[in-house]
């Protein structure tokens, strides 16, 4: 019963088309043409479609009538069908080879885990060039007929799927220019250099959230096999030693690095993981999402150097000695102390006078509480003047207004004095300023 429940809840494309963009539920505005319905068709009067489609989330699970699906989306170019029930590519197919225009295809979360699509049915995907199989776990076997299949391809997702290899296609895919499969279980490098054997042409190789643990190949293998990458994302993934971010430095064009979360980085601080990063990558444009400035290089470098000068001559990487003949070598940076200065001045009340050490960073109000056991007045009840000794008898005393403001804002100097003057109360009480 359960079972039948279900195939009755499964929906048609057209159904689910005609529902949304009745004019009852889709407004007449930019882009949506209106559609006429064709003779014959199960949908009433007309629909208001726009070029780009998302029919998301709405239990879809077959095409409907091919005919339909032809007279109302000859305009349409973008289609999202994520999260839907499709769990048969005859059913896909039917809706994409009545697309005709179709260039960007959202699959994700449909369950495809273990359908094989026929290479007859491939054949319907000349004119996309964006496809998205996020969480569906599309069999490799399915991937590589798409891709034989698609020559205008030029961006493929496909991450959530499980993957712990990579099956090589025996045809390369030579209008790929972006892949991104995040999220998966790839650790081998020996799986990684595949990519760019079945895709030549890749420009950005997003590869985040799997546990790949180094960049194995060696210089001569690596400008092979990746001659046209731009970027690559390594966002947490299993990279541990330096020498395989040096390796990165072996793609011929790359521009842009991501590398955080990595193990190698983690004992370090956030301002030395850039500039170690940015260091080792001379040509790198953008790191980490953010554009490098020629400043920011220089400082990277110059730290660089002083971070490895103290190590024994047989650790010191390749990178530090090309660029200390950039730079020379640097003098370390003087050692600076920013702990908190003191100094002791003589404070004057009455006829008294006692040395009291201060803390400079302290406020004035810190220093009214401060004198408070001393003088036995309360915080409000004094006035203070800063005198400088050196200078007091061309400037006078300074009174101390402002309870927020810090003590060594005023250059106070061990020597100077802190004069205390009670406030006089008036004889109704009130207290004069």
């Amino acid at each position: 019963m359960e079972s039948s429940s279900d195939e009755e809840e499964v929906r048609t494309f057209i159904q689910v088309l005609s529902e949304k963009y009745s004019p009852e539920n889709f407004p007449y505005g930019q882009g949506v043409v209106v559609m006429p319905s064709p003779p014959g068709s199960p949908v009433k009067d007309r629909l208001f479609l726009p070029n780009i489609l998302v029919l998301s989330d709405s239990g879809i699970g077959k095409a409907g009538d091919r005919s339909d699906i032809a007279a109302f989306c000859a305009h349409v170019v973008e289609l999202d069908l994520s999260h839907n029930q499709l769990n048969d590519w005859a059913e896909i197919c039917d809706i994409v080879s009545n697309i005709p225009h179709l260039d960007f295809l959202n699959l994700s979360m449909n369950p495809l885990s273990g359908i094989e699509l026929e290479p007859s049915m491939a054949e319907v995907f000349p004119r996309v060039r964006q496809l998205v199989l996020i969480n569906t776990h599309v069999s490799w076997e399915t991937v590589h007929k798409l891709t034989q299949n698609a020559p205008e391809l030029e961006e493929l997702f496909l991450c959530l799927n499980g993957y712990n290899t990579v099956s090589e296609s025996q045809t390369s895919c030579p209008s790929l220019r972006l892949l991104q499969i995040t999220d998966n279980q790839l650790e081998a490098w020996a799986e990684v250099r595949k990519f760019g054997q079945m895709y030549p042409s890749l420009r950005t190789l997003v590869l985040a959230n799997n546990s790949v643990d180094s960049v194995g190949d060696s210089h001569d293998a690596l400008q092979q096999l990746f001659p046209n990458l731009r970027s690559i994302n390594l966002n947490n993934s299993g990279l541990s030693r330096w020498e395989d971010i040096e390796r990165l430095n072996f793609f011929p064009k790359l521009e842009e690095v991501k590398a955080k979360g990595i193990p190698l980085l983690q004992s370090y601080t956030t301002h030395d993981r850039r500039s170690l990063l940015l260091a080792q990558l001379p040509s790198v444009k953008r790191l980490n999402g953010s554009l490098v400035t020629t400043g920011e290089r220089e400082d990277a470098e110059r730290l660089f150097i002083r971070y490895y000068q103290e190590n024994p001559q047989q650790q010191l990487p390749e990178r530090y000695h090309v660029l200390v003949s950039k730079y020379g070598e640097l003098a370390p940076l003087a050692e600076v102390d920013l702990s908190p200065r003191r100094t002791t001045v003589d404070v004057r009340w009455g006829d008294r006078v006692e040395a009291v050490a201060l803390r400079l960073e302290q406020t004035v109000g810190d220093l009214k509480k401060h004198l408070r056991p001393l003088l036995q007045l309360p915080a409000n009840g004094v006035r203070l003047f800063y005198i400088n000794r050196e200078m007091s008898s061309v400037v006078g005393p300074e009174e101390l207004r402002c309870g927020s403001r810090a003590l060594h804002s005023y250059s106070i100097r061990d020597g100077d004095e802190i004069l205390v003057v009670p406030k006089v109360k008036s004889r109704c009480g009130s207290s004069n300023v």
